[in-house]
């Protein structure tokens, strides 16, 4: 699924807007993440080690936004006929995926964070850390540190092994 919208994304934006502007928005956005925004960037060709930081900065711009307002904005949506449901879905998926989180805090987010898979990431890892209540001191450094991790699987996959392919 994030090859597909990685290459959706190239395909129809790659000549309308800036290369770096768009792998920079692609990594801010959920379920591609950083993980869409460098395989965006080696299908248009973009520098490695240009990419990897407009990548990681895309991700990391949200993470305080949700880490720490997302409660607030659950909690008012909540009671919502339109939203309650859909805060109710977002909580319990991700919740589901909390329970190495939960047990090792601080490795298991760093893993959760740093291990890309569908459903993992920045943005998941900041929602279940702020939903268990994890405190900042330990959450933030474990976001970042799977963060570089994520970095370092998905450059040599896009970069490398699925580059060749593509």
């Amino acid at each position: 699924m994030t090859n597909d919208l990685a290459q959706w994304f190239a395909a129809n934006l790659g000549g309308k807007i800036t290369p770096e502007l768009l792998i920079f928005l692609v990594s801010m956005i959920p379920i591609l993440e950083l993980r869409g925004g460098l395989i965006v960037a080696s299908l248009l060709h973009v520098p490695m080690w240009t990419a990897i930081p407009i990548c990681i900065v895309g991700n990391l711009i949200p993470v305080p936004f949700i880490f720490f307002l997302i409660g607030r904005i659950f909690d008012a949506l909540r009671p919502t006929k339109t939203f309650g449901g859909i805060v109710e879905k977002l909580e319990t998926r991700a919740m589901n995926k909390s329970g190495k989180i939960r047990q090792y805090e601080f490795w298991g987010l760093v893993l959760f964070v740093g291990i890309p898979l569908p459903g993992t990431g920045a943005w998941t890892g900041s929602l279940i850390a702020s939903l268990l209540g994890i405190r900042t001191k330990k959450a933030l450094p474990a976001i970042m540190l799977g963060l570089i991790m994520a970095t370092v699987i998905m450059s040599v996959l896009s970069y490398g092994v699925l580059g060749r392919i593509w």
